[in-house]
């Protein structure tokens, strides 16, 4: 079972403001970048082909304390917070060279996504839930 990841990164171009620093709204990207590799990790995929459930977010907080620029090398720990049986939160920090960048959290809800009809809340799959665990070492 996976608790945590940690998923490396350089800083794009692309992702820079006329700064020359990371624009705001590539954290909340970075960190569900992370959420998909630790899935892969879990050998899963967050969203396979043809899948009756989705994982929406319901919650994501982000606050920065240092800048990323253009081409710094970076990391995405991600950890699991908490897990219900609806819900999963994950904790993240980015860090780079041992400096705290930015810490957040996301909550992804499950949710029946059928045809026609509106995404509605259940149970996380137990193939799915057992394939994770709470991290003991999850900042909340």
């Amino acid at each position: 079972m996976l608790s945590e990841y940690r998923h490396t990164r350089r800083v794009q171009f692309y992702e820079t403001d006329a700064a020359g620093i990371v624009h705001f709204s590539w954290y909340f990207r970075y960190m569900e970048e992370a959420e998909h590799a630790l899935w892969r990790a879990a050998g899963l995929s967050i969203a396979p082909p043809n899948a009756e459930i989705a994982w929406p977010r319901v919650s994501a907080t982000c606050d920065f304390h240092r800048p990323l620029r253009f081409e710094q090398e970076f990391d995405v720990w991600l950890r699991i917070a908490e897990m219900t049986t609806r819900t999963i939160r994950y904790a993240c920090v980015l860090t780079a060279a041992d400096t705290q960048i930015a810490t957040g959290s996301l909550t992804v809800a499950c949710a029946l996504k059928l045809p026609n009809r509106p995404m509605k809340a259940t149970d996380i799959p137990p193939d799915v839930a057992a394939r994770f665990e709470v991290s003991a070492g999850a900042r909340s």
